[in-house]
């Protein structure tokens, strides 16, 4: 049987991912230097809230609030023997907003970096990164995920080690680095190289691209390059929300839901076919961008001029 995210790939031109889940769990409450996947067993109900409220916006596929929760991370907090435990939790709530909307919205397990640096370089090697992410993986699976979200990666041996976690545990998925200003990830991969080692993995994702970085325009030229190296699969763009600022208690994000709105148009005319927020990224950003992309029509591809310049103007109001 083919995967939802695949059925309704084929079926719509684009989809909506959700917002950002961290940064607005920070605004629902979450103390600074609180681990956030720790509240799918500590504040369940607003981590399911937070789910209904990116459903409601319009999103089409909605992130656990897993990202941190591997042994590696969660060793920060003393909970590295409570991963499939928090992993379950957060697959179940996220199952659980789903049920009641009404429509399709797929539900992917988000599986971050493992937070240490990987052979040579460091020390974690990628036997034991996919031991960490498979750990993930299979109580994601059994709490309801449709796929797995492999989000912010940087190192091309981390993108191999999701790989073949994912392959373990016999879901498709996707993956996302993060790239720096400069065009490539913290460890040097650019975008044609990420496109080039797509291609080569045994379990390829259905789709890749680009999550985080600096904001909307930066992250659009940099998934412009996957274009250009030639690959066919659906592409990725999940920006942040422009640079944060600490604001009235919380953090607030300079891009405004008229940026996103953009931003999302301008993905969305690119070719990019899963579009979203990363941090920062509000339930009205994501209502923004659902009405954009449902009610201006589709234009040319946009230049990499075109699509600084249209940016730009709307930061600077």
């Amino acid at each position: 049987m083919t995967d939802l995210l695949s059925r309704l790939l084929g079926q719509r031109q684009w989809l909506l991912a959700d917002g950002a889940t961290g940064t607005n769990l920070y605004n629902m409450g979450l103390a600074p230097g609180d681990v956030p996947d720790l509240w799918c067993e500590t504040h369940p109900d607003r981590v399911r809230d937070l789910h209904r409220q990116m459903i409601a916006s319009g999103a089409d596929l909605i992130l656990t609030n897993s990202f941190g929760a591997n042994a590696s991370r969660l060793r920060l907090a003393r909970a590295q023997d409570r991963v499939a435990a928090i992993n379950l939790a957060a697959a179940r709530l996220a199952r659980e907003a789903v049920e009641h909307a009404g429509r399709p919205v797929i539900v992917a397990g988000s599986i971050g970096p493992t937070g240490e640096i990987m052979a040579p370089v460091g020390h974690l090697t990628e036997t034991q990164a996919t031991q960490l992410f498979t750990e993930q993986a299979l109580a994601l699976k059994q709490g309801g995920a449709d796929i797995l979200w492999i989000e912010t990666v940087s190192a091309a041996e981390e993108m191999r080690a999701a790989s073949r976690a994912a392959e373990e545990a016999g879901l498709p998925w996707c993956g996302m680095m993060s790239f720096e200003p400069g065009g490539r990830s913290m460890m040097g991969v650019s975008p044609p190289q990420l496109a080039k080692l797509i291609d080569r993995l045994p379990y390829p994702p259905v789709a890749y691209g680009a999550n985080c970085g600096t904001g909307p325009s930066e992250l659009l030229l940099a998934v412009s390059g996957f274009a250009a190296a030639g690959c066919e699969r659906p592409l990725i763009a999940k920006p942040n929300a422009g640079v944060p600022r600490y604001q009235d208690g919380g953090l607030v994000y300079d891009a405004t839901p008229e940026v996103m709105a953009e931003f999302a148009v301008l993905a969305r005319d690119l070719g990019i076919r899963i579009i979203g927020g990363c941090c920062g990224t509000t339930p009205a950003h994501l209502a923004a961008m659902r009405d954009a992309l449902e009610q201006r029509p589709s234009g040319p591809r946009p230049s990499s001029d075109a699509i600084s310049s249209r940016i730009e103007a709307l930061m600077t109001r």
